[in-house]
């Protein structure tokens, strides 16, 4: 006998089997399981997606009474149907990776040139990435309706980081700059011992601690506006690099407000676009990146070597897969050339959630040779990653 409310062991048996038929597709006559009511609806948005039998973007709009093999139509309305469907049945992550993988799937990218389906979309990253490798084809009556997803995609990016950003790196700036005459909670304990360990005095008595006089006083500046440090954000902007593109443009837009910090942001190909005076406004900044094309890394370095007028003070940080189009050695000896100068250089293989992607193997070793190793790296970890190179200490890299 069972309590109210409890389920039986068919009913559980039931439950796991309805759930196998939602992920394996198929029809009742081939898992003995049939399904009704929301679930029905839901495996009919899957089928429409995933389904069976082959077909693309152009083929029949999906019959609602019919199971897994039906397929999404081309047409906006039944594509943005499908959207509202998914997004009543499925939790916004899903939502998110049912779209991208309709987009790369059925080659639904074109659709998106029309406002009602921009309406109709979850925003997300990836999709701010297909608009942007759509660039001027995106028709002038889909343009705002494009900006207006980008632009709730930038917010939401910088509601997760920008504290956090401002925080840490902040913090870092205030650590970096020492002054002599300190306040006592600003005072640098560590370098103030070693500075004075000539002025040891050794225990008299029945002392058993020497002293050390400390003479000269050395703490943390927290008060000076001045510009402290200079970061150069290099972005590849091939293809590939979509997701991190997208957040390295928010966090440069937040590394620009921040009055002790002097932020420039480059993007590449096979050309190098620097496009620092539209850091006030990340969503100007995407607007004028141009994803695809080919890759001079060497090219871009050389730009960003010619802006450096404080190296001691500057941190480089290439975002980039490493596959280089331009000279290899080139691109090392500008690396190894910056680092001798006293540039803090870092080599991100991306700067985004989904962790590192396909990458030039060689290069990646190359660069660690000289001292810069090169790994993916979340935003969550971004803002660590500069506060511990503005104070030149140990990066916190990820565990591979």
């Amino acid at each position: 006998m069972t309590s109210p409310g409890s389920t039986t062991p068919a009913q559980a048996a039931d439950e796991r089997l309805r759930r196998w038929r939602l992920v394996l597709g198929g029809d009742a006559d081939g898992t003995g399981c049939r399904l009704s009511g929301r679930e029905a609806a839901m495996d009919r948005a899957l089928s429409a997606l995933y389904r069976n039998g082959a077909g693309g973007a152009g083929g029949n709009a999906p019959d609602r009474g019919r199971p897994r093999g039906a397929g999404l139509g081309g047409s906006a309305p039944e594509v943005a149907r499908w959207l509202g469907d998914i997004r009543e049945y499925f939790p916004t992550r899903v939502v998110q990776v049912m779209q991208q993988d309709a987009i790369d799937r059925l080659g639904l990218a074109q659709l998106l040139m029309e406002p009602e389906m921009l309406e109709a979309v979850e925003p997300d990253v990836h999709l701010v990435g297909t608009l942007l490798s759509l660039g001027r084809a995106l028709p002038e009556t889909t343009r705002e309706s494009a900006r207006a997803v980008v632009r709730k995609v930038v917010a939401q990016l910088e509601r997760r980081i920008a504290t956090r950003t401002r925080s840490l790196v902040g913090g870092a700036l205030d650590r970096s700059a020492r002054v002599n005459r300190p306040r006592h909670r600003d005072i640098d304990w560590d370098r103030t011992i070693r500075a004075n360990l000539r002025n040891y005095v050794e225990p008299e008595g029945a002392r058993t601690h020497g002293t050390v006089v400390p003479e000269r006083l050395i703490g943390y500046a927290r008060a000076a506006n001045a510009v402290k440090k200079e970061v150069i954000l290099c972005i590849d902007q091939s293809g590939s690099m979509a997701a991190s593109v997208v957040h390295s443009s928010v966090f440069g837009a937040v590394l620009a407000s921040m009055s002790s910090l002097r932020t420039r942001l480059v993007v590449f190909d096979t050309a190098v676009v620097d496009l620092t005076e539209q850091l006030a406004d990340p969503v100007d900044v995407l607007f004028g990146v141009q994803l695809g094309g080919g890759t001079d890394i060497n090219q871009a370095l050389a730009y960003c070597q010619s802006r450096i007028t404080r190296p001691a003070d500057t941190v480089v940080v290439l975002i980039s897969d490493l596959y280089e189009g331009g000279i290899r050695d080139g691109m090392l000896k500008r690396v190894a050339a910056m680092k001798a100068a006293g540039v803090q250089f870092i080599a991100l293989l991306a700067l985004s959630d989904e962790g590192a992607p396909a990458y030039d193997r060689s290069h990646a070793a190359a660069l660690a040779a000289l001292g810069a190793p090169a790994f993916a790296c979340t935003p969550d970890l971004f803002p660590e990653i500069m506060a511990a190179a503005i104070q030149k200490q140990p990066l916190p890299i990820p565990e591979a």
